[in-house]
């Protein structure tokens, strides 16, 4: 160990591993399970092609299935390992661990997980980042339980000391807190020395109160990518045009503005009258490449352009994501990526 403060890694730094969970019939995927299967399958045939994936089993036949599809799948095995442990869902962005580098270690964050404010029953998810640290999961020196509601939806880091997030999410979570206050206990928790806070932005459809990865994400330290709306006649129009020009107004830490890169926006897609939280700026960085979730709709092929040029020197991956939204979340939502040298052999 080092005496350097603890810091915050951005999602495009070198990583161990990507966690998720996979779905089964006691999961809200119960009565689509099979195309959601389909997506996570997708998903791991595409994170495997870069780095290791940790999948998470509820149980010794979950596991099973898993791994027969996977390899029907031709998924690289080598590269797939399993952890049997409990939980109520799958969103593993908001239960699973934060990781702040800490010196030459790694200390775990655990915040509690409320399902959303108290939407969902969650007693299980919260539990699961202890219980990843009791199967030996980490190479982590500290797991901090802290008594405070956060997803890791919530919050954008650019690696540096700034963080990225909404007042409506935090605010909905601790209603008694001023913005002040929430702003100590984020810089002081995730040891950021700035956050940058909008107001403005949401997708119809989303239970999580205007998560951060659903509308804008850090592409580099002076670059972000955001979810556009294109369409006067669209209900999002006026709140995206107007978190595009609080974007704008943002500047970087020497006072530049940061160079913005605007996501299209997609055909609504709606579910027996439901409209569907359809985000493209709900991608997952991964080693080498940007996994984008894509809704079979002609505006995939324009978000992957805009993505390529955000991240120039990785490659851009579909991955169909459309069954996903049922639930009101997407590809980022049920990943969690795990820093180089985090994940115990």
């Amino acid at each position: 160990m080092t005496g350097s403060a603890p810091r915050f890694p951005a999602e495009w730094e070198r990583q161990s591993a990507i966690l998720i969970a996979w779905p089964h019939a006691e999961t809200d995927w119960a009565e689509r399970l099979g195309e959601v299967e389909e997506t996570y399958i997708a998903l791991v045939v595409a994170i495997t092609r870069f780095q290791p994936v940790l999948v998470c089993v509820a149980n010794d036949d979950v596991e099973a299935y898993a791994r027969a599809r996977l390899a029907s799948a031709r998924v690289d095995m080598e590269r797939v390992r399993f952890i049997g442990i409990d939980y109520d869902d799958t969103w593993l962005r908001d239960s699973g661990p934060i990781t702040l580098r800490d010196g030459d270690g790694f200390r775990l964050l655990d915040f509690r997980f409320t399902g959303w404010g108290g939407k969902f029953e969650a007693t299980r998810d919260d539990e699961l980042v202890e219980g990843l640290v009791e199967r030996d999961t980490f190479r982590a020196d500290r797991h901090d339980s802290i008594d405070f509601a956060l997803e890791g939806g919530a919050i954008e880091t650019d690696g540096a000391g700034t963080l990225l997030t909404t007042w409506k999410c935090l605010h909905e979570r601790h209603p008694q807190a001023s913005r002040g206050e929430l702003d100590r206990r984020l810089s002081g928790w995730l040891h950021q020395d700035r956050v940058l806070w909008l107001d403005h932005g949401y997708l119809e459809g989303d239970d999580t109160d205007a998560h951060i990865d659903t509308l804008a994400r850090f592409a580099a330290p002076d670059a972000i990518v955001y979810q556009g709306c294109n369409d006067p006649a669209d209900s999002h129009y006026a709140e995206l045009r107007a978190m595009a020009a609080e974007l704008a107004a943002l500047r970087t830490r020497d006072g530049q503005p940061y160079r913005l890169f605007e996501l299209p926006w997609p055909e609504p897609v709606l579910d027996a009258g439901r409209r569907l939280a359809a985000s493209y700026a709900n991608f997952l960085i991964v080693n080498g490449a940007v996994l984008m979730p894509a809704y079979d709709d002609p505006a995939d092929s324009v978000a992957a352009g805009v993505l390529q040029q955000a991240f120039p020197d990785r490659e851009i991956v579909q991955v169909p994501c459309r069954p996903l939204i049922w639930q009101n979340g997407s590809l980022h939502c049920i990943t969690m990526q795990l820093p180089e040298g985090l994940v115990a052999s």
